[in-house]
Formats: structure tokens, sequence, C-alpha cells
């Protein structure tokens, strides 16, 4: 269903009507300045701006940011802004909730107060509005007129309150009105993003193919839970490390104690042999010995000694 488009609705006369081109360029840096200064103070009169809570707060911040993490982690260049004043040329000036404009980059200090068409060279390629308990007329008559009217070639809105998803679209270049984007299984493409935009969860998402975006939260959760993945497989090799080394402590006693009692047994082979009367005591004492060179140093003198005192005299 097309939308008639025709002169763009007028705004409160509080705000001032940006001059023309020819006149801005003419202005001077203070002028200019001073201008922008009226307009936002202008914009943030609540007959013109009105405040929609933190739902709505919250759905602009984490579009900016889920949308800002995937250009960046695509490589893709895309000026994202949020309620940034915008001054078209003998226009009303306007902020909208959400702009993009393709191949501008955001500086890290970026001090731009308001976007100024004339000063930057280009036009926003699209616009959402969030809209929760604010004037449904507004964005849903009034600012379709006005998108299409300035040429900005797509623009949807997020109407939380239904849980809605409206989207615009110009069927070309210098195309007079918008035309509404059909959904497709509940969800709305977008040429300029290459973004799928849906409601899931009773939230506005936006899906790369099937992949819904991520925002930072979520991606701190996932940085978390791969933390305590490590973690755990550390802990758990550790575990194991300590086991083994445990087990081979254990094998070594073992191996030891077999050692010292096959020592002990060839030393009472030998003095049995030799006919050296060995009493209980001294026997005990043998088999009870678990230095292994003791009793070699024992075996030795075995072999030459007359008496078990002989073989046995270190302390014992």
């Amino acid at each position: 269903m097309a939308t008639t488009v025709g002169k763009a609705p007028e705004l409160p006369a509080s705000l001032p009507t940006v001059p023309t081109a020819e006149a801005w360029r003419a202005m001077t840096p203070a002028a200019r300045l001073n201008f922008q200064l009226r307009v936002l103070d202008a914009l943030s009169d609540p007959a013109v701006l009105m405040s929609e809570g933190r739902p709505h707060k919250k759905t602009k911040t984490r579009t900016i940011d889920a949308l800002g993490l995937h250009f960046k982690a695509t490589g893709r260049v895309v000026y994202l802004a949020e309620e940034m004043a915008v001054l078209y040329p003998g226009e009303k000036p306007f902020s909208p909730d959400i702009l993009a404009v393709l191949d501008v980059a955001e500086p890290a200090d970026d001090e731009r107060m308001s976007w100024v068409v004339v000063d930057e060279g280009k036009t926003l390629d699209l616009v959402i509005e969030v809209l929760h308990r604010g004037d449904r007329d507004k964005d849903l008559v009034e600012n379709v007129e006005r998108y299409a009217h300035l040429g900005i070639p797509e623009y949807f809105v997020y109407d939380r309150a239904r849980q809605k998803i409206h989207g615009y679209r110009l069927s070309g270049p210098g195309a007079a009105r918008y035309q509404r984007i059909v959904p497709q299984l509940g969800h709305y493409h977008s040429n300029v993003l290459d973004l799928e935009l849906a409601i899931l969860g009773n939230d506005l998402c936006f899906l790369a193919g099937e992949a819904e975006l991520p925002g930072s939260a979520d991606l701190i959760s996932r940085l978390q839970g791969m933390i305590m993945n490590v973690e755990a497989k550390a802990e758990q090799a550790q575990a194991q490390a300590e086991q083994a080394q445990a087990q081979a402590e254990q094998a070594q006693a073992q191996a030891e104690q077999a050692r010292a009692e096959g020592a002990a047994g060839a030393l009472l082979t030998v003095l049995r042999v030799r006919g050296i009367d060995v009493p209980d005591v001294e026997r005990e004492r043998v088999l009870a010995q678990k230095d292994v060179k003791r009793i070699e140093r024992w075996l030795e003198k075995a072999i030459v000694a007359g008496s078990i005192a002989e073989v046995l005299d270190e302390p014992g």
C-alpha cells in the first residue's frame, strides 16, 4: 500500500527553519554554532520531544549497540546516532530516535552537535523511530510524509506498545512516496543495513541471515561463559594432574616397598644358606627395614659375616 506524500507537515513554530544551503555557507562559524544551539534548545522542549521512559531509551541504546558492533565486525562504515538533531537546508530540524548514514565513519572523539546536511554533504539513509507511549500520528503519519519528502530511503517504526514493526522504503531515487515494506515470515528487510528487523521476545532485534545480532551484554555474557568454561577445564586438568601425580607417587612407593621386600628376602636367604641363625627380633628388623641401600649393605656383609650381629652392626 502506497502512502501519498504532499508538503512536509509543519513542526511547532518554536523550531527555527534551517537556512538554505547558500545562506548557511555564508554564515560565520559562530553564527552556525548559535543556530545549532537554538535548535537543540527548541528540540529539548517537552512539547516537541517527549520522553517515553526507560523502555523507549533501552530499545534505542540496545539498537545502536548491536548495529555498531555488527558493522565494526563486518568492516562496513556506517554512522549511527541516537536523538541527534538533523538540519536539512530550508526545512524544519528534527531529532529521530536513530539515524544511519552509509560510508561515514564515526571518530572516537565525535564532536558533532547535529547532522548538518550542507556541512556533511550527505543526507540520511535510514531512520528508526521507537513508538512507546508517544504521538502515534507523528511517527506513523507525519514522519512517513516528512521523511519521504526529505528523500530518506528507508524508515522503520518499532511500535513497542503494540509489538509491531512498520517499514517504509522509497521505490528509487527521486521517488516522492514511500512504499510499505512487506514482511517475510515476520521479518522486515532493510536494504540500507542489509539486515532483517524482527520482534523476538518482545524486543526489536536485527538478524544477519538467521543469526540475531548480539549486543555488548550478550558478548560479555558469552565471554564470561567462555572464561568459566576455560577455568573449569583448567581446574579439571589440574585435578587430573594432581591425581596422576598421586598415582605416580603411590606407584613409586609400592615399587620401593617391593624392592625392599625383595632385598630383605634375599638377605634372609643368604643367611639361611650360610647357616647363620636369625632370631625373631632380628628377622623382624630385617623385614621392617624400608631402606633398600641399607639392606644391600647388610647383604654384602652377610656373604662373609659369621653372625647376624656382624651383619646388623649398624644402628637400626
